[in-house]
């Protein structure tokens, strides 16, 4: 466990100076000493940084009580996770009840013993200081697995493109396109209940594994230069069922089936993206809002960046003409709400497709 580098800070919440002062003597030689006289003021020094290490509380005071301190100590996400321990002539086991429930973690009744309150108070600085230890410890795991996870996820996105007349920059540009639309989206009435920050930066982290079934796709069908005959288009349609056929036996294989993680949103973007929003697009013809919102957000990112990317069997549209075939494509291919949130942002595409440039190609 970490030793503090500076010491501790004990904030004293009582209304009567007498035992302000018995508990700061018992205390000061070792921790430093804040003090509040009535519940307000606790609350107000408890939320100034750096923030108290532990709170000695008394029941009694006017205005607002103890309990009601703890209460909304507990309910602030700034000082929520501070130990509160009752100091208090109420010694009934219904009164030390009530203060556990309210949220503290300890209980002492008057007239206190400097002992055993230093001990208490020792004792929980301890628990807390590991309990922080443990948190940050945590943190730092969560951050590990998460830059692996990612850094996975852009491996297998690039194994797919590698394969096909694509880039990497495309994986970035999609992405950021995808996020840029959510990101305005979420502030519609609409979706506003249902897009977050969290769930935008999954749909930011799954985006890449759009196309990842294209590695199901034989070289003669996914590099072939020319018009693709209608059984080789067939075939080609399948990298959206491989690409979901993936994700889903990952899930399975992470245990993840039943909850909202990046992959959950990776398979509703592999499966459906080519779907349109008039029922004719593939894999299952479905029409409406029966496609994913994540499906129908990589459909226009797709199709944009497809337009303005020179490919073997076309030239690089400009930022433009694309735009025009995305409008155009309004109620048709492209859910209308989404493509008039991408008329509003358009620049904004424009601005991300110029940031991820593609590199010249050697000739």
């Amino acid at each position: 466990m970490a030793v503090p580098l500076t010491r501790q800070k004990i904030l004293i919440v009582d209304d009567v100076p007498a035992n302000i002062s018995l508990l700061g003597q018992s205390l000061q030689n070792k921790y430093d000493i804040l003090v509040a006289t009535n519940g307000h003021d606790a609350i107000r020094l408890a939320q100034k940084q750096p923030l108290p290490d532990l709170i000695l509380l008394d029941i009694m005071m006017p205005g607002l009580n103890g309990y009601e301190v703890c209460s909304r100590l507990k309910q602030s996400v700034i000082t929520k996770k501070i130990p509160v321990i009752f100091i208090t002539a109420m010694g009934e086991n219904e009164d030390e009840a009530k203060g556990f429930e309210v949220g503290g973690v300890d209980y002492i009744t008057k007239p206190i013993s400097p002992t055993i309150v230093r001990a208490r108070v020792q004792t929980h600085l301890a628990l807390y200081d590991q309990n922080r230890e443990l948190e940050k410890k945590a943190a730092e795991r969560t951050r590990e697995i998460v830059h692996t996870q990612e850094v996975t996820i852009y491996g297998m996105a690039v194994l797919a493109e590698t394969r096909d007349n694509e880039t990497g920059k495309h994986i970035m540009r999609t992405q950021h396109y995808v996020k840029t639309l959510a990101e305005h989206l979420m502030h519609s009435k609409k979706y506003r209940d249902y897009l977050d920050h969290s769930r935008i930066n999954l749909l930011f982290k799954s985006a890449p594994l759009h196309d990842i079934g294209k590695v199901g796709i034989a070289d003669r069908i996914l590099l072939k230069p020319g018009k693709l005959t209608e059984e080789e288009f067939k075939e080609m349609k399948k990298h959206t069922t491989y690409g979901r056929d993936a994700i889903v036996k990952s899930e399975i294989a992470l245990g993840s089936k039943n909850t909202t993680t990046f992959l959950t949103l990776a398979r509703e973007i592999a499966y459906p993206h080519h779907e349109k929003w008039n029922g004719s697009g593939y894999p299952e013809g479905i029409s409406g809002e029966d496609i994913p919102l994540s499906g129908r957000l990589m459909a226009i990112a797709d199709v944009y960046d497809a337009l303005i990317s020179k490919r073997i069997y076309k030239p690089a549209f400009p930022h433009n003409k694309a735009v025009d075939i995305i409008l155009k494509g309004r109620g048709e291919h492209f859910d209308p709400l989404l493509v008039d949130t991408f008329s509003t942002i358009q620049d904004r595409f424009k601005n991300i497709a110029r940031k991820y440039t593609d590199p010249e190609e050697n000739t």
